[in-house]
């Protein structure tokens, strides 16, 4: 007979190995261009990330003095498989076993200690090397839900990571609830889960920049990949490509008070209604009519281009039921994709 607790710890541990997801330091780049002026004064918190593997840490650490951060805190929650593999595991000065238990690290500035002109990871490393104070044994696991991290949550001002994937919806909720500013990547199709929706709904969170193209995210060696395509191999290091994955956030962005330039107008044979609701089907966020007055269903890349100002979001609909109204999206019998349901403000006659 199998052991039943041994069957839930594999399960855990193959559902954890699922989430290991480490993001390049490029897309990171990329994504944080563009709000470095939010982060002036204020203090990070990247609590889903291993100091020694993130690449979030890499940025806001070789970045502190530029970006003016007040205080970078990073928590790793366990020893990760593939360590080594972002920056090299060198001795840290007040642990014990060099990060093999869950620990955090608090930067409260960053000094030029090489004196060679410019702050960077050097500076970083002999720090860990040199400063008891910076780095510290965590009591607990590093679950981002744990008392400890969670009074840290407390103290930060921003969080930036990567959230395993398969919590999102309890790592968000969190977030929403200590109401905390926030920067993270999640699965596009997040969008039409019923607590991610509501707070897109309520404005309290909407889609960063970068949200464009596949991205691709180190994986550890033994991850299994079953498509060949969505594989890649470089100086040793595994990698996995997503293709859904976006940025959500709730910093202030400029896109989102961009409106989108309609052009078409509004026929019943190009916009045909859902069966037995008077909703309309729109294929492509271009394609939306602009003097359509009533309820729209459009994909959900519409969220990455929602200006509120310009249009109003009434729900979130998919293939099995309409969250807020039981609906079918079928359009004479046939299953259409996940739409939000929208209304035009500001409808052009």
């Amino acid at each position: 007979m199998v052991n039943k607790s041994l069957n839930s710890n594999l399960h855990k541990a193959n559902k954890a190995k699922k989430d290991e997801f480490y993001t390049q330091l490029i897309d990171i780049e990329k994504e944080l261009k563009h709000y470095k002026e939010q982060f002036r004064g204020k203090v990070v918190y990247c609590n889903c990330d291993d100091p020694f593997e993130s690449n979030f840490f890499k940025y806001f650490a070789a970045n502190f003095n530029a970006l003016g951060l007040k205080k970078l805190i990073t928590t790793s929650y366990a020893k990760s498989p593939i360590a080594g593999g972002q920056l090299p595991l060198f001795e840290v000065k007040g642990l014990k076993s060099k990060g093999k238990e869950p620990f955090k690290i608090e930067l409260n500035e960053v000094q030029d200690t090489d004196a060679d002109g410019a702050v960077g990871l050097t500076d970083v490393r002999w720090l860990l090397k040199n400063d008891s104070n910076i780095a510290t044994t965590l009591k607990g696991n590093g679950d981002f839900r744990s008392e400890e991290c969670v009074k840290l949550l407390k103290e930060a001002d921003i969080v930036v990571t990567n959230p395993p994937f398969s919590l999102f919806r309890e790592y968000v909720a969190q977030l929403v609830e200590y109401d905390k500013k926030f920067l993270i990547l999640g699965d596009q199709n997040a969008v039409t889960y019923k607590e991610t929706f509501g707070f897109i709904k309520e404005n309290k969170l909407w889609h960063g920049y970068d949200n464009g193209g596949t991205k691709w995210f180190q994986v550890p060696n033994d991850y299994d990949i079953e498509t060949e395509s969505r594989i890649k191999i470089e100086n040793g290091t595994k990698f996995f490509s997503m293709g859904r994955i976006v940025w959500y956030t709730n910093l202030d962005t400029t896109k989102r008070h961009e409106k989108i330039e309609l052009y078409k107008k509004y026929t019943p044979e190009e916009f045909p209604k859902y069966d037995n609701y008077d909703v309309i089907n729109v294929d492509k966020v271009a394609d939306i009519p602009m003097d359509y007055e009533g309820v729209m269903g459009v994909p959900i890349t519409f969220v990455d281009k929602y200006s509120p100002a310009q249009f109003k979001i009434l729900g979130v609909a998919n293939s099995a039921r309409w969250i807020g109204y039981e609906c079918f999206t079928l359009i004479e019998g046939k299953k259409i994709f996940n739409r939000i349901l929208i209304k035009n403000k500001k409808v052009k006659k």
